[in-house]
């Protein structure tokens, strides 16, 4: 039986953006493949889990693809990493179906 994808994406104003990238990249590559520099970042999980990150100068752009019933669960998963690098600043995470 094969499981719905989920795509949804989140737009997080901050200006160190590729930091944050970079730091979840490294956290999770010994755990999953991941694919990443200062600009672009990708994971990708078992179970048709797939984390996409961009940096701009003023956002740190999200991407998700999770199986439907993973979705909620993998938000806050990379939102509560994302904050926890970020524990200098408060982040807005509007995740968008």
């Amino acid at each position: 039986m094969s499981r719905t994808i989920t795509h949804s994406t989140c737009s997080v104003p901050t200006a160190h953006a590729s930091r944050y990238l970079q730091q979840l990249c490294k956290h999770w590559a010994h755990k999953f493949e991941v694919h990443f520099d200062a600009a672009q970042g990708r994971i990708a999980m078992p179970e048709d889990r797939v984390v996409s990150l961009t940096a701009t100068p003023t956002t740190l752009e999200i991407a998700l693809d999770a199986p439907e019933d993973a979705t909620a669960h993998m938000r806050h998963i990379v939102d509560s990493h994302v904050a926890r690098f970020a524990f200098r600043e408060e982040l807005v995470f509007n995740w968008t179906p």
